[in-house]
């Protein structure tokens, strides 16, 4: 790892990343492209040690509440937080500005600030989004080989909804050709249920590819799937949308579930819940706290 003193903190839409790069290893991982050219190993972290103190006084400027959200670009539940605790020092402002707050993670280390989402909650309103792609625990060792795998964040889930954390899950990327199955979509719609999440994001059963992302997959699929690669390369060759030859089929699975049981499923749908802070708490002036 590596610090900086960062100029700013929240991007126009209320996002933040106080850790830069990560270390748990997806073997699809978008944040590797070289567009967001990184000028560092991937899994050189780099913190922004100063993220708290920009983030302090950019609350204190705002005239009206909304949501925070951190984990867009890097997961804030890296194993470093442990030691740092940036992303709870981050949290516990936002819990006493009365602002509302949306992390995106993969990790059960979240249930550490359980009770600062409670009461961010009761203040304002708090939704964790949480990354499930791979119902078997085994497969989900390969994919994901340093989070939590996908039975505890299951149980991560479920800890949330006892504790009436809402949650939205990204079902984001389906690997074709890996675990592209009815069995695998089935599966992880069931944990879904079952943990009562509001919605679920995915945007197609397939995967994004480009430079940078792209080699470092292809590099894991020789040394885990063999002959994977060659056929991703003849189906694909270098289009950015990788979907699989199943996706109709596995859609209308999607869907017919989502339905039955209430679950938002469209991302509008999603991204407009995250982003909705309750009037109530929006009408509040700075000056009442």
């Amino acid at each position: 790892m590596h610090t900086v003193q960062a100029k700013g903190i929240l991007s126009a839409q209320n996002g933040m990343n106080v850790y830069r790069g990560c270390t748990h290893g997806c073997i699809y991982c978008d944040a590797r492209s070289e567009c967001y050219q990184f000028t560092h190993e991937f899994t050189d972290i780099e913190v922004k040690e100063n993220a708290p103190e920009l983030l302090e006084k950019a609350l204190r400027s705002k005239r009206k509440r909304c949501m925070i959200g951190t984990g867009a670009m890097c997961d804030p539940y890296i194993p470093l937080e442990d030691k740092l605790q940036i992303t709870r020092r981050c949290l516990e402002l936002i819990d006493r500005y009365h602002f509302g707050a949306t992390v995106h993670t993969k990790s059960s280390r979240v249930l550490r600030d359980l009770e600062l989402f409670e009461s961010i909650n009761h203040k304002a309103k708090a939704v964790v989004q949480m990354t499930l792609t791979t119902y078997d625990d085994e497969l989900c060792r390969l994919i994901e080989p340093a989070v939590s795998v996908t039975s505890e964040r299951f149980q991560t889930l479920c800890t949330l909804r006892d504790h009436g954390i809402p949650t939205i899950v990204w079902m984001t990327p389906i690997l074709p050709f890996i675990n592209d199955t009815e069995e695998n979509l089935r599966g992880l719609l069931d944990y879904c249920v079952r943990a009562g999440v509001k919605g679920i994001i995915l945007w197609d059963f397939g995967v994004t590819l480009r430079a940078g992302d792209r080699e470092y997959f292809y590099e894991q699929l020789d040394q885990h799937f063999p002959g994977m690669k060659e056929r991703y390369q003849r189906e694909f060759g270098l289009a950015y949308e990788c979907s699989s030859p199943s996706r109709k089929k596995l859609f209308q699975i999607f869907v017919e579930t989502c339905r039955e049981h209430n679950i938002m499923y469209t991302p509008e749908a999603c991204f407009q819940y995250l982003h909705e802070l309750p009037e109530k708490y929006e009408q509040i002036s700075l000056f009442d706290l």
